[in-house]
C-alpha cells in the first residue's frame, strides 16, 4: 500500500486577483476596483487541491519563502488534507506572487517567481516519490530543463510509478520540438488547443492530434468551453463542455486536470475521466480564484447529474 495517491512535483505561489480593472493607471495615478482576493496559486499547487478535494491522498514537492505568504500557502495545503512535509523553504527567495487583473475579460498578469525558480527535479529527494502511486509534473521550460524532465520521468516509469504533465504556456515562445521526446516517457501527457498548434506547428487540430498520436500513448487536450479530447493507444474519444457563467478561468485547466486524474486513478474509463475532467473545468470558473469554484466528490457527482447531455465520443462530433 502507498502513503499516497499522488506526489505533486511544480510551483506553487500566491494569487492576488484584482477584480474591475478596466485601465492600468499612468505615472502618479490611482485606479480603484471592485476587489482584490487573495488565493493559493500555481499549476501543480491548484491541481493538488483540486485533487484532494476530490477524496485524493496528495504531497506536494516544491519550494516556498519563509514568508508570511509560504507560511498562509502552508496552512491552505494543511486545510485542504495535503502533506506539506516534502516542501522546501528557500533561504534565498521569497514565495512567489501573480497578481491576476481584471479576470473577468482578457486577464493580465505581473508574476514574481520568487521560490519557484529553484525548483530542480535533481534535487528531488526521490524517497518521497515512491510514497505514491501516481506523479504528477509542471514547472516544464523546454530546452532549459528538458533533459532533467526526460530522465526522471524514466525513474519514475522504472521505479513502477504512473505519471501525468502539463506543460503550461511557454513564455519565452521557443516551443522547444524536443518536447516529443517527453511525450514518450509520460503516461497521461496535458495541453490545450494553443499549446498543441505551437509544439506540432500544424494549425488545423485534427492534424496536431493525428501528429500527437505518433508519439505519446496517451494525452489529452482541452479545448476550453468546447470540451476535451483524449487520445488512448491510437483511440480518440471527446466529450463536450458544459455551459456555465463565467467568473475567473484562473486554475480551470488545472482544475480540468485534476478531474481527469482523479478519474484515473480511481480505474474509471477515458471517457468518464473525460467527463469528470470537464465537469471540474466548468465549476472552477463560476468563482473567484483557482481553488475556490473546484469541487469536491459529492458536488460533483451532483453537478453532472444535473447537467450532463449525450454527446459522442468521437473528434469527429465536433
Amino acid at each position: 500500500m502507498k502513503s499516497y495517491d499522488a506526489i505533486v512535483i511544480g510551483d506553487v505561489n500566491i494569487d492576488l486577483v484584482v477584480a474591475g480593472c478596466n485601465e492600468l493607471p499612468g505615472p502618479g495615478q490611482e485606479v480603484h476596483v471592485h476587489n482584490m482576493t487573495l488565493h493559493v496559486g500555481g499549476g501543480a499547487a491548484l491541481f493538488s487541491m483540486a485533487l484532494a478535494k476530490l477524496g485524493m491522498k496528495v504531497a506536494f514537492n516544491g519550494s516556498l519563502g519563509g514568508d508570511g505568504f509560504g507560511q498562509f500557502v502552508r496552512d491552505q495545503f494543511i486545510l485542504s488534507g495535503i502533506d506539506t512535509s516534502f516542501i522546501k523553504t528557500s533561504n534565498l527567495n521569497n514565495t512567489g506572487i501573480s497578481i491576476a487583473i481584471n479576470p473577468e475579460k482578457d486577464r493580465s498578469f505581473i508574476t514574481y517567481l520568487g521560490s519557484n525558480a529553484e525548483l530542480n527535479l535533481q534535487q528531488l529527494d526521490m524517497n518521497s516519490v515512491v510514497l505514491g502511486r501516481h506523479v504528477h509534473l509542471t514547472g516544464y521550460r523546454g530546452s532549459k530543463n528538458h533533459k532533467e524532465y526526460v530522465e526522471m520521468a524514466r525513474k519514475l516509469k522504472a521505479l513502477g510509478l504512473t505519471t501525468s504533465l502539463d506543460v503550461g504556456w511557454d513564455e519565452t515562445g521557443e516551443w522547444y520540438a524536443g518536447v516529443i521526446e517527453l511525450m514518450k516517457e509520460v503516461d497521461i501527457f496535458f495541453m490545450n488547443e494553443v499549446e498543441v498548434q505551437h509544439y506540432t506547428r500544424r494549425i488545423p487540430i485534427e492534424e496536431s492530434i493525428r501528429e500527437l498520436s505518433r508519439h505519446s500513448p496517451h494525452f489529452v487536450l482541452k479545448l476550453g468551453s468546447a470540451g476535451a479530447v483524449a487520445t488512448v493507444d491510437g483511440v480518440t474519444m471527446y466529450r463536450s463542455g458544459f455551459e456555465v457563467p463565467v467568473v475567473d478561468t484562473t486554475g480551470a485547466g488545472d482544475s480540468f486536470n485534476a478531474g481527469y486524474i482523479y478519474g484515473f486513478l480511481s480505474g474509471q474509463p477515458t471517457e468518464q475521466c473525460l467527463l469528470f475532467a470537464n465537469a471540474c473545468g466548468a465549476m472552477s470558473i463560476t468563482q473567484f480564484g483557482g481553488s475556490a469554484g473546484t469541487p469536491d466528490r459529492t458536488a460533483l457527482e451532483r453537478f453532472i447529474a444535473d447537467n450532463v447531455k449525450y454527446t459522442s465520443d468521437h473528434w469527429a462530433a465536433i
